[in-house]
């Protein structure tokens, strides 16, 4: 496994319950900011394997970017953990954002 897959499934892994974090800042917080469309895959190709809970990770916006079933999965999954879309359709990010330390990044938070 390389080892921003293995940072990612680290940041992921320490979200808290009734936290998210954006595509951008776990990218970030794995040693590679521009690297959010990689998130995705990580998390669509190992996210049940290492039981990360993917559904905890939205976009810039605030928003569940899946379509379908998938984004209301995640919706209601989230809605469980006290976190919803208001009415502009995005999760208010400055009450619901979760900011890893460097030592659950692996050290890579912050560069």
């Amino acid at each position: 496994m390389q080892p921003f897959t293995e940072k990612v499934i680290r940041v992921v892994g320490a979200i808290p319950e009734g936290k998210v974090m954006t595509y951008g800042s776990v990218a970030a917080a794995a040693g590679s900011p521009r690297a959010a469309r990689q998130i995705v895959r990580i998390l669509h190709s190992m996210g049940e394997k290492y039981g990360l809970p993917w559904h905890r990770v939205v976009n810039a916006a605030g928003s569940v970017s899946l379509p379908g079933d998938a984004g209301e999965l995640q919706r209601a999954l989230l809605a469980a953990e006290g976190i919803e879309e208001g009415s502009r359709g995005a999760i208010d990010l400055d009450r619901h954002r979760h900011e890893p330390d460097a030592e659950q990044a692996g050290g890579e938070a912050g560069h």
